[in-house]
């Protein structure tokens, strides 16, 4: 592969980003879905992709094209924790509990309904491979730089279609999430469901027009990062007024020392496990992606600066700059590259499989929120509904959709519930290593485990909202 090539890669998807960029702002409905330029981008990529009708590019254009998910998800995430204050542990708890015990059980949830739909359906019928009971979970909570990022661990482990049906999902997910969303707001607000709206009242939330804003942002954007931190009070004072060549330098080189540190945890977790399990083992822990590692060494990185007293070298603008821009060629060169004969293939399987998932979230939705939520029970539930769904974007806009006022006081409580969810689920460590605990344990038992953990999720949810009407 000459350097040329990638060079051409690199400009054909920036073109595409600038083209899907104009059709978004010309194309009105694209907004008001929530779709993202770099969806729209990738969409027009799969015309001109290696199974598009239309190839133009040489062949090592596209296999850089497929080759840059697996290395910018490392990016993506190595900026998560970078450039924030974090908070105490007890501080967030308190008050992303309720969040975090609804979002673990629809996570767990959708671990649960793959595993049993393969069990007992899919597995007998079509052979389906026991793998694609983890794509529900990864496409709708992981979303496609996490379907994309764990294109690799699937290859390893024999679902070579794992990838695309991962990004399949989560192209759907967005989708549904939307529309699905949308309606259920109607809905709720015909019901009275909804916190009602007083003539003259000023809005209660002074984080409001932050959620305005945000309704309009891409949701890959640095924008939905910037506010989530805001609201939370885990963002650094903004520096973005001063930032140089040489501080825009320093968060690139922290970020990718926080990859660094991610394939030295790599190195060192598949050296032990081969020391001590075996070649079998050792094969396993060679499929971990790089990705939810470059997360932890992130979060190291930080911890070191926050001891030393050196926060300020990391900003939290261009961190989030970093990973959007990482995010949004990742998923542009992901979906331009889709592999379309191999979606055909399984299109039965994934459509049963999506059909559950999109099931589970809505009946959580109408079963447990009310139940677990003492107060704004919709607010919070339509927040996580479409975050289960689609991606963290989706689930603000449905929130404003609900609550344009910010009268709940949602933004505060979801805000701080990602700091517990993230670095397990929706693309986290219980989601890079779900497809190796079902080829190392086995579905059944795997199936077992997320039951129990959905299980406890609901149950404990459901206490502290027993606990909360009696106070």
């Amino acid at each position: 592969m000459k350097l040329f090539d990638v060079l051409v890669a690199f400009a054909s998807l920036s073109l595409l980003l600038l083209i899907g960029m104009a059709l978004r702002q010309r194309l009105r409905w694209l907004r008001q879905l929530g779709i993202p330029e770099a969806l729209v981008a990738g969409l027009l990529g799969l015309l001109v992709g290696p199974f598009g009708p239309f190839p133009i590019f040489p062949e090592q254009v596209y296999k850089v094209w497929g080759q840059t998910p697996g290395v910018l998800i490392s990016l993506v995430f190595a900026t998560l924790f970078l450039g924030q204050r974090l908070p105490s542990p007890g501080v967030i708890w308190k008050r992303a509990a309720g969040q975090t015990a609804f979002g673990m059980a629809l996570g767990f949830g959708q671990y649960l309904v793959g595993g049993l739909l393969v069990l007992a359906i899919l597995q007998p019928l079509f052979g389906t491979n026991p793998l694609m009971a983890a794509l529900i979970e990864v496409g709708f909570e992981g979303g496609h730089g996490t379907a994309a990022g764990m294109g690799a661990t699937f290859r390893e482990l024999g679902l070579e279609s794992g990838e695309t049906l991962g990004l399949a999902m989560a192209t759907v997910g967005v989708l549904t999430a939307v529309v699905i969303g949308s309606s259920l707001v109607v809905i709720g607000r015909r019901r009275r469901w909804l916190a009602q709206k007083e003539r003259g009242l000023e809005p209660a939330d002074p984080n409001a027009a932050l959620l305005q804003q945000l309704a309009d942002e891409d949701p890959f954007s640095a924008g939905e990062r910037l506010a989530i931190e805001t609201a939370a009070g885990t963002a650094e004072p903004s520096q973005e007024n001063s930032l140089t060549i040489d501080a825009l330098t320093i968060n690139l080189a922290l970020a990718g020392g926080a990859v660094g540190l991610g394939i030295l945890l790599k190195a060192l977790i598949t050296s032990v496990g081969n020391s001590l399990g075996g070649a079998e083992t050792a094969r396993l822990l060679q499929a971990i992606p790089v990705f939810p590692l470059a997360m932890v060494g992130g979060l190291i990185v930080q911890v070191a600066l926050q001891r030393s007293r050196q926060t300020s070298l990391a900003s939290a603008s261009a961190q989030a700059s970093v990973g959007s821009v990482a995010m949004d060629l990742l998923i542009t060169a992901a979906m331009a590259s889709l592999n379309l004969p191999l979606l055909e293939e399984n299109w039965l399987p994934f459509i049963a499989l999506a059909i559950a998932g999109l099931s589970w979230n809505i009946a959580a939705f109408f079963l447990l929120a009310p139940r677990i939520f003492s107060d704004h029970w919709f607010e919070r539930g339509i927040a996580d509904f479409g975050q289960g769904t689609g991606v963290t974007a989706t689930g603000l806009l449905l929130l404003r959709m609900a609550d344009p006022y910010g009268r709940s006081r949602v933004m505060e409580a979801f805000s701080f519930k990602q700091l517990v969810f993230e670095p397990f689920l929706g693309g986290g460590l219980i989601t890079a290593l779900s497809p190796l605990l079902i080829a190392g344990w086995g579905l059944p038992r795997f199936s077992l485990v997320a039951l129990v953990l959905t299980l406890l999720s609901i149950g404990f949810g459901l206490r502290l909202g027993r606990r909360a009407q009696l106070s």
